[in-house]
């Protein structure tokens, strides 16, 4: 029997069309269908240098499935490189293509000599969800257009976290990452977002370092990176929120580059006594019972599931209820990402579920006694919920419905206090 899946978090792999939109002067050309098209176009939520809505695309029919779209894609491209002007181009593939066997990648070969790059991902939504496209997307720059190389740049870094776009923060994330790691003289280099383009890209074969903040998304590429170029990579599992984690994420950069101790915690203990100055202002408030419940539940991908149920377990001594992760996270990295809801301060330990169906989420929450008024941080679709709970809720993932978000970002020290005040600025407006 068909499985129904309630409140779905995460699109198909052709979603990727975000991932290459995050990246400036890059644009997505869709060998695929038009409903397709539209129907992602509508959920990137973002226009940019290249709206969504001009996104070259095949538009494959009927008289296509039967005969093959070679010739349409082969002309769609040759028109987007005479008329649209980019540093650029990626091929993506929704299912049909590549269920009727369209030789994309004999397509692509044919503009390898063109003055602007030209690289294509298998992105069909049967492969995966926009997660994996992120991955495809990133493996086709490795394996498509970066060239191996002797040279490398002392000290630079490549920084990889998560999914642009799917991740309402992650313009700001990655520039607070980039700004934390320039603090211990290194050079970071990352290519999603303003003037992070192909020039960016370029350099990534130079860099002495990869680091990946996240809990599974990417650690494919930067593994690949390692084989085809010899770039080392350490994989932090957890978006660093707060002082507790943000300190330790970068005790843990500097050891792996080899940046000195006395450097290290000069540039931890700036921060951490501003930090510790803020919360002291408002520690009545967090003392405060009534203000706020001691359980919480995060309903979001691995990325922000874990990050979140750290950052207020850790630094604000909050208790976990169950913490449910939505990204369908591959098998594979599921016991890993578990072990690391158990290593919380103070002996606390949560319960990470993995599930992507909404109805089963929000059952299990309603079922679940919080001791009064929960606290749920998630997707736009725990909101009526959390108001039958009588609770506070904050949208931090996927969809996001009720704020608009340009450059704000919840990583790092200040990332941290901003994400108190948001939670906070939500539980005393019940008293007022």
């Amino acid at each position: 029997m068909a499985k129904l899946l309630d409140k779905q978090r995460y699109k198909c792999a052709l979603g990727a069309m975000q991932t290459v939109q995050a990246i400036e002067r890059a644009l997505p050309v869709l060998h695929s269908g038009p409903g397709c098209a539209q129907k992602l176009s509508e959920s990137t939520g973002s226009s940019g240098y290249f709206s969504p809505n001009i996104f070259p695309c095949t538009s494959i029919n009927e008289k296509d499935v039967v005969f093959g779209g070679v010739k349409k894609l082969n002309s769609t491209i040759e028109n987007a490189l005479k008329v649209i002007d980019a540093d650029l181009y990626v091929v993506l593939t929704g299912c049909i293509p590549e269920i009727v066997g369209d030789d994309t990648q004999e397509v692509v070969s044919r503009f390898k000599d063109s003055e602007k790059p030209v690289i294509y991902a298998p992105t069909a939504g049967f492969k995966g969800n926009n997660y994996i496209g992120h991955e495809q997307v990133v493996d086709a720059i490795i394996d498509q257009y970066l060239e191996k190389t002797d040279e490398k740049e002392k000290g630079l870094v490549n920084i990889w976290a998560d999914v642009p776009y799917q991740d309402l923060f992650w313009l700001g994330n990655i520039r607070e990452l980039e700004k934390l790691v320039a603090e211990l003289g290194l050079t970071p280099n990352t290519i999603f977002g303003y003037k992070r383009g192909i020039e960016n890209i370029n350099k990534i074969p130079k860099a002495e370092y990869n680091l990946l903040i996240s809990p599974w998304v990417g650690l494919k590429n930067v593994k690949k990176l390692e084989r085809k170029f010899g770039t080392p990579y350490l994989h932090y599992k957890t978006l660093p929120i707060g002082a507790t984690e943000t300190s330790k994420f970068l005790r843990a950069v500097a050891e792996f580059t080899g940046v000195s101790k006395e450097k290290t915690e000069e540039v931890i203990k700036k921060h951490e006594d501003y930090y510790f100055y803020l919360i002291e202002r408002y520690a009545d408030l967090f003392l405060e019972n009534r203000v706020i419940n001691k359980q919480f539940s995060v309903v979001s991908d691995a990325h922000y599931a874990l990050g979140i149920t750290k950052f207020l377990a850790n630094d604000l001594g909050l208790v976990p209820a169950k913490q449910f992760i939505t990204d369908d996270t591959p098998q594979s990295y599921r016991e890993d990402i578990k072990k690391e809801f158990k290593e919380l301060n103070f002996g606390i330990e949560a319960e990470a579920v993995f599930e992507t169906d909404g109805y089963k989420i929000h059952s299990q929450i309603k079922e679940h006694d919080y001791h009064g008024y929960p606290l749920i941080l998630g997707g736009y679709y725990e909101k009526e919920l959390t108001e039958d709970l009588k609770g506070n809720f904050l949208n931090i993932s996927w969809p996001v419905q009720n704020k608009v978000v340009f450059d704000s970002y919840y990583a790092g020290y200040s990332g941290g206090i901003r994400l108190i005040e948001d939670i906070y600025t939500i539980a005393v407006q019940r008293f007022n």
